[in-house]
């Protein structure tokens, strides 16, 4: 909790310089890392090594920028612009609920702080890996209008309750999903298996959905959001609503593909997954 609250103090432009020189060096060693972070971005068409090495110090500026944007959240927002806002505006002018799909590109830490200035927001996470960074989190989580609910059946209940009540919902569309919660779509032209929760979670409520990102400006200048509101009416089909999301991430990375976490294995393939449908590509 002491090293969180330490980086936090440092000016932003120190932590994007420390973290990419880090995310550099790390990717220098042969490793499981390196290999996949390389072959998902070349599965995109990102066939340049310098691509995988820029991509690789961006994933350390997101690990080192977190701190800050835990602890020091109003002056982190105070760096978020955007030239997009009519996107969300407009989704909650409708009064019908908003589903945010915030995929693991860019600082996804501060688009939820930056969305819960518009009103309630209810998001999902994870226990921390690391016992030691729990504190921190839970600060991080108790800010006013954020409110976090755990990956379990309970909080899918939860998600439920709030978008029946009109208020906003956040969650990573990108994330493997466990047995029975997922199907099979194409992203960046391979099968992937892709959760079907969100597509659930749309279709039950009739909420509108926009997928979003905070790009990381260069020089520690800050985050601009990006939005990207999918077509309506959704598909019934939920591979065809799988596929649609998918589709729409891919665009939002193709806006700037080096801050996507090309090392998170999104191809995997767990050992309850469904099988592959025929003529599926491999």
């Amino acid at each position: 909790m002491m090293l969180v609250r330490m980086l936090a103090m440092l000016p932003l432009p120190v932590l994007h310089g420390l973290g990419r020189f880090f995310g550099r060096c790390i990717y220098a060693m042969p490793g499981r890392y390196r290999n996949r972070l390389r072959a998902n971005a070349r599965q995109a068409g990102y066939v340049d090594p310098g691509f995988a090495r820029r991509a690789a110090g961006e994933t350390g500026a997101m690990i080192m920028e977190t701190a800050k944007v835990w602890l020091r959240t109003e002056a982190c927002l105070r760096l978020v612009s955007s030239d997009e806002e009519q996107v969300v505006q407009q989704a909650l002018a409708e009064g019908r609920g908003v589903l945010y799909l915030t995929p693991h590109l860019g600082c996804f830490e501060i688009t939820a702080r930056h969305l819960a200035r518009y009103g309630p927001l209810t998001v999902m996470y994870r226990p921390p890996r690391h016992a030691a960074l729990e504190p921190a989190m839970e600060q991080a989580r108790n800010i006013p209008g954020l409110r976090a609910v755990p990956a379990t059946m309970q909080g899918v209940r939860e998600f439920v309750r709030a978008l029946k009540r009109g208020e906003t919902v956040g969650m990573l569309p990108d994330q493997v999903p466990g047995a029975g919660d997922g199907v099979w779509a194409p992203f960046f032209g391979r099968p992937a298996l892709t959760m079907t929760l969100a597509g659930k979670l749309a279709r039950q409520t009739g909420v509108a959905v926009i997928m979003l990102a905070g790009e990381r400006l260069p020089r520690g200048k800050g985050w601009r959001m990006h939005y990207l509101r999918l077509p309506e009416p959704l598909p019934d089909d939920p591979v065809e609503l799988a596929c649609l999301i998918n589709s729409c991430m891919e665009t939002l990375i193709r806006r700037f593909p080096e801050q996507y976490l090309w090392s998170y294995n999104r191809y995997k393939i767990p050992s309850d997954a469904p099988p592959l449908p025929d003529g599926f590509p491999q």
